[in-house]
């Protein structure tokens, strides 16, 4: 016998005959060595339980491995349950009892079939249970098993205050009148009303939502979030639950609760898992009652990097050299919802330095920033963005953050500011950044001033991220690139380019995250000329791209290439 044959024999794992299948199986595939195993068959005969559960709960195998073989020995999938959004619907098909009996849980539908995670797919007592009844078909996936007992104990969770909440909302309609609209305090010291609240704002938190839309129906209430830019219905409420969960937000938020005639606003701060969120909540009177959002505004997103937006590196050049300057106006433009505030509290956390006095002025604040001045505009007590203005520039600022120019006065001041010595940041509602010149002429601005004092425009939209665990490759055609305007002298063909596919990860949307895309407009000698002239936004552009500015459309088309989203979605989000 030669020597490698000699060391091939002495690595050669042969488990006792008198194993089972599955035993040998686990042995052979180096999950856990044959003599612990035999002692956790010797204590698990005595303890009359499943090998797979018994082997999880003494935790003398690794859960995500042994996930993984169950799934590969009986050809099912193994799913990471930490990114799926659970469907509540499906979650009451089977008692809560028995998901935590069999560390089961149906989580989602897939056509007419249910989706079952199961941490031991070898249990088909259990399968046979959820099957009758459901009495529908299902389709097994093998998931960890701490995930599902968390899943489980949090849906236990949920589902205890749901039925506490309905009961109170039955008791109430069997008694003819609402308490909840002739007791206030009574209401909001509540427990079932507070406990729906809050579980439904750290849900949302939980889901990556920007927004909760809490919106009355005829015969219910409706509950959505905003995930990556797009509604999402989650639950519907009783009827008589309305009036409860109204005025416990506007209690939490500071509104007048006896006023249901016109809109509020209000802002609330709560710790989710540890970490600080501020809520802006907005009311709006509706025909059917007030319908309530809430924007959550994550502290954390006031921290990113610029380099974490989306900036091409030679777009984040550009930009910088702008910022870095000790005077001057930067504008970032796009429409709602498109991430202007981001990336401008991103800019003023790099600016923020002990030697510069920067104060800002915005209507709401939506990040609070140590070290910064911050004002909010006030306009019933006439504090508007112009008034606030003209304040900041006796108090000695090196920088100055306007949240929006709306109108000619504000407009004027913030240029007069900028050529007097401070750097000027604000943002604008225009389609792309060669469209800022002309945005500003139009509100009363001077085009010399704004030739002078204009340095920089940022426009940008957000588009959604592919992802990662389900994008799917294939291989560009020349003629599908050209179709879509691929710049082929500037930008190299790719190999491959990513499609959305959708899995439990992303709910089934192919996407996860979204990422910003940014056109840099710097203003040079030859467009500072142009402006000063008025000239028009298509010779603004022509300039702008002749002075090294790349448009938006190929930018994102520069994320499309290096995987981070899809033809579709750029397509989508740029015409």
């Amino acid at each position: 016998m030669d020597e490698a044959t000699a060391a091939s024999n002495q690595t050669t794992i042969t488990p006792g005959r008198d194993l089972s299948p599955l035993a040998r199986g686990l042995i052979l595939a180096r999950i856990i060595d044959e003599q612990t195993l035999r002692v956790i068959l010797s204590e698990q005969s005595r303890s009359q339980r499943a090998l797979i559960p018994y082997l999880l709960e003494k935790g003398v195998v690794n859960e995500v491995t042994l996930g993984q073989f169950l799934a590969s020995r009986l050809g099912l999938d193994f799913v990471d349950l930490s990114g799926v959004t659970v469907d509540d619907s499906v979650v009451s098909l089977i008692p809560i009892q028995m998901c935590k009996k069999y560390a089961v849980l149906p989580f989602a539908r897939q056509g007419e079939r249910i989706l079952l995670a199961m941490a031991d797919p070898t249990n088909v007592v259990a399968l046979d249970d959820v099957r009758a009844i459901t009495k529908t078909d299902v389709r097994v996936v093998v998931a960890p098993w701490s995930q599902l007992v968390a899943l489980v104990e949090r849906q236990q969770h949920l589902s205890e205050e749901a039925l506490e909440t309905t009961a109170l909302a039955a008791s109430e309609e069997a008694g003819g009148a609402n308490p909840l609209d002739s007791d206030v305090t009574e209401i909001v010291d509540d427990a079932p009303i507070i406990r729906l609240v809050n579980m439904t704002i750290s849900q949302a938190a939980l889901d990556r939502a920007s927004d909760i839309h809490i919106e009355p129906q005829q015969n219910d209430i409706r509950i959505r979030f905003r995930i990556d830019g797009v509604l999402h219905e989650v639950t519907r409420v009783p009827k008589a639950l309305q009036s409860g969960i109204v005025t416990r937000l506007k209690l939490m938020a500071g509104l007048n609760i006896a006023e249901r005639r016109v809109p509020q606003d209000g802002r609330i701060t709560l710790r989710i898992d540890g970490k600080e969120v501020d809520l802006r909540v907005a009311t709006l009177p509706t025909v059917e009652g007030e319908k309530v959002v809430i924007r959550i505004l994550d502290k954390t997103r006031a921290q990113f990097s610029l380099g974490e937006l989306g900036f091409t590196a030679e777009s984040l050049s550009r930009f910088e050299r702008s910022f870095k300057k000790p005077w001057g106006t930067i504008l970032v433009t796009g429409p709602t919802g498109s991430g202007k505030s981001t990336t401008l509290y991103a800019t003023i956390n790099i600016l923020n330095e002990t030697q510069r006095n920067i104060i800002t002025v915005e209507d709401p604040v939506e990040y609070r920033l140590p070290g910064i001045n911050q004002v909010q505009v006030h306009n019933k007590a006439g504090l508007s963005f112009a008034n606030a203005l003209r304040s900041i520039l006796r108090s000695d600022p090196d920088v100055i953050l306007v949240g929006e120019i709306r109108d000619r006065e504000t407009a004027s001041i913030a240029v007069e500011a900028a050529l007097t010595g401070h750097l000027v940041l604000s943002s604008l509602h225009t389609n792309d950044a060669a469209s800022t010149p002309s945005r500003l002429s139009e509100m009363g601005v001077e085009p010399f001033l704004i030739a002078s004092a204009l340095d920089c425009v940022v426009a940008q939209r957000l588009a959604r991220r592919l992802c990662d665990n389900c994008k799917v490759p294939l291989k560009p055609s020349e003629s599908d690139l050209a179709g879509v305007g691929w710049n082929f002298d500037e930008m190299a063909v790719p190999e491959v380019i990513y499609r959305a596919k959708g899995c439990r990860q992303c709910s089934n949307t192919g996407f996860r995250g979204r990422i910003a895309i940014h056109e840099v407009m710097t203003v040079e000698e030859d467009l500072e000329r142009a402006i000063a002239e008025g000239a028009q936004t298509d010779a603004v552009r022509h300039l702008a791209l002749k002075a090294g500015m790349i448009d938006m459309k190929s930018v994102g088309l520069l994320h499309v290439a290096s995987g981070t989203t899809s033809l579709e979605e750029i397509l989508r989000v740029v015409a």
